[in-house]
């Protein structure tokens, strides 16, 4: 069941990507904000009056790695829900208290996950 209030952050480099994530999740009834790179999610991140459901990283951002964006949305956001999007899910060690879905994944998988996270 989608979140009334808060939005979902989405941080994706590749573009394709992350528009159809986002499409998706807006499909399914969350408020989605996107963010191209570790940078960008970060400026959203530190604004104290935005107020995030959960964020959704992938792991292997260009200017940042999906777990260094991790911890330093921690240090801002102690409590917020991450879920790593990797395409090499076997290999990732994911940190306690948070999550891992596999790339590719179906609308169902990616529902279902958010939906358990939340």
């Amino acid at each position: 069941m989608p979140s009334p209030t808060s939005p979902l952050l989405v941080v994706e480099d590749d573009d394709i990507v992350r528009m159809l994530i986002v499409e998706v999740l807006t499909e399914l009834g969350y408020a989605v904000i996107e963010a191209q790179d570790a940078a960008a999610a970060l400026t959203i991140l530190e604004d104290d009056g935005q107020s995030l459901a959960l964020m959704m990283t992938d792991v292997g951002l260009p200017d940042m790695d999906g777990k260094a964006l991790a911890s330093k949305a921690r240090e801002a956001r102690p409590l917020l829900p991450i879920l790593f999007a990797s395409g090499y899910a076997e290999n990732i060690q994911v940190p306690e208290g948070m999550h891992l879905i596999g790339k590719p994944f179906s609308i169902d998988q990616l529902r279902d996950k958010v939906q358990g996270i939340l």
